[in-house]
């Protein structure tokens, strides 16, 4: 079944749109008719998905992007607001995960980059995006967090505690534009086919069947369905919730 999500022109950001899930939500948001503007670390990454884009008939734009650094947060929207005038939509879907741990051996720097990156680097674009889509007349964010978000899972409380921040912000920042034309909420995906899942597991698909209801993984296509719900004028009436795609492992 295809919907008509009407996102036609609309500019909307995505980080970590090279590869896993922000790479098939920018294609996805392409096909919608979005305008993309793509952040990446990996710039080979990043250009590479803007060149499919613009092939497929779509426009992109492309910026190496560390969400950490508050300043190329704010680079990459200024680069929306200078190639296509303003700022309508955005996925703030960077993050990363480092070596499973109790807390007492986790590497402080494991702490220090996955807050920066995953918090962090949320708060950075909400803030730099907010203010564009203030002079544009509204928008909607999304943002990424986690079925680790939502419920915990031992050996990652630095990437748990970074998760559970992004639905707390999410929450926060609703409330706070509630009235004045931008919606925030948050997808919480549970374990979903991508480069990054592959690395933890070795590329076996059913490592965590068992602790799924579904007892499947996700595909990224399913969260790019949510999402383009979320930003489209179909989910008008939803702002900070948390919308879980996660096989009904939330339920448990």
């Amino acid at each position: 079944m295809n919907l008509d999500y009407q996102l036609d022109g609309r500019v909307v950001i995505v980080t970590g749109g090279g590869s896993g899930m922000g790479r098939d939500a920018s294609l996805a948001l392409a096909r919608a008719g979005a305008r993309v503007v793509i952040g990446n670390r990996n710039a080979a990454a990043g250009l590479a998905v803007v060149e499919e884009i613009i092939a497929a008939g779509g426009q992109a734009a492309f910026r190496a992007t560390d969400v950490a650094n508050a300043a190329d947060c704010e680079a990459l929207v200024a680069l929306a607001m200078q190639r296509f005038g303003r700022v309508d939509g955005a996925f703030n879907n960077a993050g990363l995960q480092r070596a499973f741990n109790d807390v007492h051996e986790t590497p402080v720097e494991d702490f220090s980059e996955v807050i920066d990156i995953n918090l962090k680097g949320v708060l950075y674009m909400m803030k730099y995006e907010i203010a564009a889509m203030l002079q544009s007349g509204g928008g909607a964010i999304v943002n990424n967090a986690s079925i680790f978000g939502l419920k915990a899972m031992p050996h990652t409380a630095y990437y748990v505690a970074a998760k559970h921040g992004i639905v707390g912000a999410t929450r926060a920042a609703a409330l706070d534009y509630a009235t004045r034309g931008i919606r925030i909420n948050a997808v919480c995906p549970g374990p979903i086919k991508t480069p990054s899942f592959d690395r933890v597991t070795g590329g076996d698909e059913h490592m965590y069947d068992d602790g799924v209801p579904m007892r499947r993984i996700g595909r990224p296509e399913e969260v790019s369905a949510a999402l383009l719900w979320l930003l489209s004028e179909q989910s008008s009436y939803v702002t900070g919730t948390s919308i879980s795609v996660d096989g009904g492992m939330s339920a448990e």
